[in-house]
C-alpha cells in the first residue's frame, strides 16, 4: 500500500472539526452520514428529547450507568467485586436502572434482558452491550503494538473489520477500543495496547482501527461503536508505573498524546473512555479541561465520555473528591457522561440534582449523549440487532478471518538482525533444535486482554513447524525452563539438543501476564532463568537464532543480543505458530518495522526516537559533560523504523525538489532505493523531517510519511514524498500550531536514526 498519500495527521491543536453533524448524530463523517438520512436524523432527536422530558431522574441515572454482566466470561474479575445476578440485572431493566452491560456472551440471556427493556420497562429503552475487544474476540490477532509494526493502516483497518463482525454475533454493539495512548516507556505494561512512541503513525493507525470497528454502515450487523482510549496524557504516566500520575505541559500534552484522539475522532469514534490518571494534578475522569473545552468546546465532538472501570470512586482516592456524592457531581460536570462499574452515578445522581448539587441540564445533556449512540446504531429500530444464533454459527471460524489472523501474525513480525544470512532456515539438509519455553507452549500465545478468546485452539510454534515441515523432519522441541521458573534437569536437555543439532532456535521473552495493564516492570529484561537457559546453549557452539516473545521493547544483553538472529515476535495471536513457520522457512520475508525503539538498558526509559536535542548533546564519544549517562551511548540497541528483509536494501540521497517553498506550496522529496540482495524484498521507506529553529524546541526527527515499496532483485524504485506547511506544523507556547518560516531537514531512511540529509527553506 502506498501510505505516503494519506493525509498527514495534524497537530492537536488544528482548526475546529469540519465534520458534519446531523442533527445530534454522534459522528459526523461519511460514515453516519449513511447511517442517517436526514428524516431519520430530525426524527430521532424529537424522539429523544420527548425521552428526556418523561425520564426520572432515576430513569436518567440509569441510562448513565453501565455494569458488568451477570454472565461476564472474562478469565478475570479486576477488582473481585461481587457481580449481579442474573435476577438482579432482569430486575434493573425492568425498572428502566441500566445503559446496558458489559463482557457478557450468553446470547439467550442477553435476548432476555432486551426483551425485557423493550417491551417490559416504562420507556423502552434498548440496553447496548459491551466488551474489551482489543485485538480479537475468539479468533485473536497480534497484539495492538505487534500490529502496528506492519507500518500498515489498512491492515488494522481489516483486523478491526473482522474482530467487529465476530463481536457482534456475539451479541456486542460496543468495544473498549481502540487504544491510542502513545507511550514512550516501556516500563509502562500498558504499551501493548497502542501503537507505539510515535503520534503521527499512531493517528494514523487509531483512524485506520476506528474504521475497520465501526465499519461503514453503523446500522449493518456487523458494525460496532469504538471507543478511543484512554483520554488523555496515559501513556505519559511517571516511571512508567500503572496508573501514575502525568505531569506534562500543555503543549506537550497537544503535540505528542492528542493527535491520535483527534483523528480517532475525526474518523467518526463515536465515544471516548477517560483515563485513570491525573493530568497536572486533576485525574482525567473529572477533567474539564480535557472533557469539555477541547473535546466538547473545540474539537466539536458530540460522543459520549465513559470512565475506567469504577474509575469515578476513584476521585475519592485521588484526593479530588471528598466523598462518593462529590465525585459524582465533579466527574458528570467535567463531561464524563457515563459510569463503568459500579453503582455511584445510579445511586447519588438523583439527589444530587433534588439537592440543587448538580444541574439538572447537565444530567440530561449526558443522557443525550448516550441516547444518540444508541440511535445512531440503530438500537431503537432493531434491539435484537447482534443477538442472533444463526449469524453466530455463520461467523464462528470463519475461514478467511483464520486466515488474516495468519497474514497479520507474520507482518508483525520484525527481523531485528541477521548476521551471516542465519534466516530464512532450510526445511530440509539440517537439523533444528527449538529450545525455550514458549516451544509448545499454547498459554502464552495470546498476549494481553485475549480475555474472551480460546487459548486452546491456538498455534504453537511447535505445531506450526510441524505443519510447515512435515513428519519427518529432523527437529526437536525442548523447553529447558518454564516461563516463571528453572526446570529439573531443563538446561542439561537443552544443552543435549542443542549439540545434536546443527541451528538452535531459542523461543524466549516475557510471558503473557507480565504485559498489559497493572503490569509495569522495573527491569525490561527477559527474565534471569530464560537468560541461564540462552548462555547454556550458546556454549554449545552451535548458530542461534532467537525469537522474543513480548509486549514491549527489551533491553537485550548477553547471548540473546549476541545470537546471529534476532525476530522480534510480540505476541501473534491465535495463528502464531503457523506465522513464525511462514517466517523462519522463507515462505514469507520479514517486513515488520519496529513501532518503539529498543533501549540498550532499562535504566535509559523512557527512551524514544523524537526526543529534543539540548545544549550539551552526546556528539562523539566523549562522556564527560553531555547529556548522556556513564554506561551506555545515546544510540538505541535497535531503532524506531528497523527492520530487516531476507535481501539487502541501499538508499540513495535524500533530494529535495526545491530549495524553498512557501506556506501554499508542495516540496518533493525523493530517494532511490535498490534491492542489492539476491530475494525479492518489501521495503518501508519513511520520511523524517526536523525544524531547525522554532519556539519550543523541536525533536531530532519526526515521522511524517510512509511508503511501502515492492522491489525485485536488482530493482532500484523512486519513493517520493510530498510536503506541505501543515505537514511542519507544531504546537506553540500560545496552543496554537503552525509552521514556522525557517530551514527544515529531512531525511527519507530505513528508520529513525538513518538516512542522508537534506534540506530547504519555508518562506
Amino acid at each position: 500500500m502506498d501510505s505516503a498519500s494519506l493525509k498527514t495527521p495534524s497537530p492537536a491543536r488544528s482548526a475546529p472539526s469540519r465534520r458534519a453533524f446531523l442533527a445530534g448524530s454522534v459522528a459526523a463523517t461519511a460514515l453516519c452520514a449513511r447511517a442517517w438520512a436526514a428524516p431519520r436524523a430530525k426524527a430521532a432527536d424529537l424522539h429523544i428529547e420527548h425521552l428526556i422530558r418523561r425520564m426520572t431522574l432515576e430513569e436518567k441515572a440509569g441510562q448513565l450507568s453501565i455494569f458488568r454482566s451477570p454472565v461476564a466470561n472474562m478469565r478475570i474479575n479486576p477488582l473481585g467485586r461481587r457481580d449481579p445476578t442474573r435476577n438482579d440485572a432482569l430486575a434493573d431493566v425492568r425498572l428502566g436502572g441500566a445503559a446496558g452491560y458489559f463482557n457478557g456472551f450468553d446470547l439467550a440471556f442477553n435476548r432476555e434482558l432486551q426483551r425485557v427493556a423493550v417491551e417490559e420497562s416504562r420507556l423502552r429503552i434498548p440496553l447496548i452491550f459491551a466488551a474489551d475487544v482489543i485485538h480479537g474476540l475468539k479468533i485473536t490477532f497480534p497484539i495492538p503494538l505487534g500490529e502496528a509494526s506492519g507500518f500498515d493502516p489498512e491492515l488494522c483497518r481489516r483486523t478491526t473489520r473482522s474482530a467487529a463482525e465476530e463481536a457482534t454475533s456475539y451479541g456486542l454493539h460496543w468495544t473498549f477500543a481502540p487504544a491510542v495512548d502513545v507511550a514512550r516507556d516501556e516500563r509502562w505494561g500498558r504499551v501493548v495496547e497502542g501503537a507505539g512512541e510515535d503520534p503521527w503513525l499512531g493517528a494514523l493507525i487509531a483512524a485506520a482501527r476506528v474504521r475497520g470497528y465501526q465499519g461503514e454502515d453503523l446500522r449493518a450487523p456487523g458494525s460496532m461503536v469504538a471507543c478511543a482510549k484512554h483520554f488523555a496524557g496515559y501513556g505519559g504516566v511517571e516511571g512508567g508505573m500503572e496508573y501514575n500520575t502525568v505531569d506534562i505541559p500543555e503543549t506537550t500534552l497537544r503535540q505528542v498524546h492528542l493527535p491520535p484522539f483527534k483523528a480517532a475522532f475525526d474518523a467518526g469514534a463515536l465515544t471516548t473512555m477517560a483515563a485513570f490518571n491525573d493530568v497536572a494534578g486533576v485525574p482525567c475522569t473529572a477533567n474539564r479541561r480535557l472533557l469539555t473545552e477541547i473535546l466538547r468546546d473545540e474539537w466539536r465532538f458530540r460522543g459520549l465520555a465513559v470512565s475506567d472501570f469504577e474509575a469515578v470512586i476513584e476521585l475519592v482516592i485521588h484526593g479530588y473528591a471528598a466523598d462518593e456524592k462529590d465525585a459524582v457531581a465533579k466527574a458528570l460536570a467535567a463531561g464524563c457522561d457515563m459510569s463503568l462499574g459500579g453503582d455511584l452515578y445510579r445511586q447519588h445522581i438523583p439527589a444530587l440534582v433534588r439537592e440543587g448539587r448538580l444541574s439538572g441540564t447537565i444530567v440530561d445533556e449526558a443522557v443525550r449523549r448516550v441516547l444518540r449512540v444508541k440511535k445512531a446504531i440503530g438500537l431503537f429500530d432493531n434491539p435484537y440487532r447482534s443477538l442472533d444464533a444463526d449469524r453466530q454459527a455463520a461467523i464462528d471460524r470463519r475461514p478467511a478471518m483464520i486466515a488474516l489472523a495468519r497474514e497479520a501474525a507474520r507482518k508483525s513480525v520484525v527481523l531485528l538482525k541477521n548476521d551471516g544470512g542465519a534466516l530464512p532456515l532450510r526445511k530440509s539438509g539440517q537439523s533444528i533444535a527449538f529450545v525455550g519455553p514458549y516451544v509448545s507452549d499454547r498459554s502464552n500465545v495470546l498476549g494481553s486482554w485475549a480475555v474472551y478468546a480460546e487459548p486452546e485452539r491456538a498455534v504453537t510454534l511447535e505445531e506450526g513447524v510441524r505443519a510447515a515441515l512435515g513428519p519427518d523432519a529432523s527437529c526437536s522441541f525442548t523447553p529447558g525452563c518454564d516461563p516463571d521458573k528453572p526446570l529439573d534437569g531443563g538446561l542439561d536437555a537443552a544443552v543435549e539438543a542443542a549439540r545434536k543439532a546443527d541451528v538452535v532456535v531459542l523461543y524466549l521473552g516475557e510471558r503473557e501476564r507480565i504485559t498489559g495493564e497493572a503490569a509495569s516492570r522495573v527491569s525490561i529484561v527477559i527474565p534471569p532463568h530464560q537468560m541461564a537457559l540462552a548462555e547454556a546453549v550458546a556454549t554449545t557452539g552451535k548458530p542461534v537464532v532467537v525469537i522474543l516473545k513480548h509486549g514491549r521493547a527489551l533491553a537485550l544483553t548477553g547471548a540473546v543480543r549476541d545470537a546471529q538472529a534476532i525476530l522480534c515476535s510480540w505476541f501473534l495471536g491465535s495463528e502464531s505458530g503457523n506465522a513464525l513457520a511462514d517466517v523462519l522457512f522463507g515462505d514469507h520475508a520479514p517486513r515488520g518495522r519496529l513501532p518503539v525503539s529498543f533501549p540498550q538498558a532499562s535504566g535509559q526509559e523512557p527512551f524514544y526516537y523524537d526526543h529534543r536535542t539540548t545544549g550539551r548533546p552526546q556528539m562523539d564519544d566523549a562522556a564527560a559533560f553531555k547529556a548522556r549517562y556513564r554506561e551506555v551511548t545515546n544510540e538505541p540497541l535497535f531503532a524506531f523504523g528497523h527492520g530487516l528483509s531476507y535481501s539487502t536494501i541501499a538508499y540513495g540521497s535524500t533530494i529535495v525538489g526545491a530549495p524553498r517553498v512557501g506556506r501554499d506550496g508542495v516540496v518533493k522529496v525523493s530517494a532511490r532505493i535498490s534491492n542489492t540482495g539476491a530475494r525479492a524484498a518489501h521495503e518501508v521507506a519513511q520520511l523524517y523531517v526536523h525544524t531547525r529553529v522554532a519556539a519550543i524546541t523541536q525533536p531530532v526527527r519526526q515521522l511524517k510519511g510512509i511508503r511501502h515499496v515492492e522491489l525485485a532483485p536488482g530493482e532500484e524504485k523512486l519513493v517520493e514524498f510530498e510536503l506541505r506547511a501543515a505537514d511542519l506544523a507544531y504546537v506553540h507556547p500560545d496552543l496554537a500550531a503552525h509552521a514556522d518560516a525557517g530551514v527544515y531537514d529531512v531525511w527519507i531512511a530505513p528508520s529513525a536514526i538513518a538516512g542522508e540529509k537534506a534540506s530547504f527553506i519555508l518562506v
